[in-house]
């Protein structure tokens, strides 16, 4: 998790805490405080399907090829993003985030007019996830009085999304940190930056400390 948001530190090598991280990809929706390296406070995450998850199984249900990322980016790049009123879930009062609601609507939607204006759905449904995850983001951010915000993982290279960062944070007066593209999806920059930082921090452990664990408990979300 923090690779992805240390990897826009290959881009951004001034950029350094307090911010706000937004991570979003396929496994990921989570908005977490990096109050210093090795110190963090997660503030939501999602409670079904991560962005990304439901970009892929949009992107199934329009017949547009996996990943459904990149499908529904392209797609949705010939539509309308106002044709279709798919529902925001704003999860009031958290920041918790929420997209198996709007994956059952485009289900729903497709049940009455079948794959036609494919581009059309495809640029509706992107246009209210992006809403969200912009919004959201960006009112955690004042509401904590940060004023840079760092966007990680695979859905960062979403080209919408990047574009409507960039336009609210302007108008809220909120520096967002979105990086390159060969950095959104997996790579081992991302991973190095996070054992780079962890290093010279001094939060690693010697080697015979070290033991896999795959099931292990995410630790030091709150010190």
């Amino acid at each position: 998790m923090c690779g992805r948001i240390l990897a826009c530190g290959a881009k951004h090598p001034s950029l350094k805490p307090p911010f706000l991280g937004l991570i979003v990809s396929g496994g990921h929706t989570e908005l977490v405080i990096f109050k210093g390296y090795g110190r963090y406070v997660r503030l939501g995450a999602t409670r079904d399907d991560a962005a990304g998850e439901a970009f892929d199984k949009v992107a199934n249900l329009l017949g547009l090829p996996f990943p459904g990322g990149p499908s529904i980016d392209k797609a949705a790049r010939k539509g309308d993003p106002s044709a279709v009123k798919f529902p925001r879930a704003w999860m009031r009062g958290t920041y918790d985030f929420s997209f198996s609601g709007i994956k059952t609507s485009v289900a729903n939607h497709l049940k009455v007019v079948g794959r036609r204006r494919v581009a059309d759905i495809a640029a509706s449904f992107q246009e209210a996830v992006v809403d969200v995850l912009v919004q959201k983001t960006l009112d955690a951010a004042q509401q904590h009085h940060l004023t840079s915000v760092v966007v990680g993982g695979g859905v960062a290279a979403n080209s919408r999304l990047r574009q409507a960062f960039m336009k609210a944070a302007r108008e809220r007066h909120v520096r967002v940190y979105l990086p390159d593209l060969s950095f959104c999806t997996d790579n081992a920059a991302m991973i190095a930056a996070a054992g780079y930082y962890k290093l010279k921090h001094g939060l690693s452990k010697k080697d015979a400390e070290l033991t896999a664990n795959a099931n292990r408990e995410i630790e030091n979300w709150k010190r």
